[in-house]
C-alpha cells in the first residue's frame, strides 16, 4: 500500500485584484485567480476587495473571515504553475 499524504495549502501571498501566490505540501507554488470562483450565497461578498483580503491560512487551507474555504486540490487544479 501506499502512502497517501493529503495536499495542503503550506504558504500564500497576495498578489493583486483576486490573485493570489499558493504553495502547495508537495513543494509547488500555482496563481490562483479567485474572481472567476467567487460565486453563490457567501462567495459573492468577498468581490468586495477589502473583505476579499481578509483571509487567513489554516492547517489544510486558506479560509475567509465568513467562513468560505476551498479544498486544496480543488485550487491546485485551478492554478497555473508559478
Amino acid at each position: 500500500m501506499e502512502d497517501f499524504e493529503l495536499l495542503r495549502v503550506v504558504d500564500v501571498d497576495y498578489l493583486h485584484d483576486y490573485t493570489m501566490r499558493l504553495e502547495f505540501s508537495n513543494g509547488e507554488v500555482r496563481i490562483v485567480d479567485f474572481e472567476p470562483l467567487l460565486h453563490g450565497k457567501f462567495r459573492e461578498e468577498l468581490r468586495d476587495k477589502s473583505k476579499f483580503i481578509q483571509f487567513g491560512l489554516t492547517d489544510w487551507t486558506l479560509e475567509w473571515y465568513n467562513g468560505v474555504d476551498f479544498a486544496p486540490e480543488f485550487l491546485y487544479e485551478h492554478g497555473t504553475a508559478a
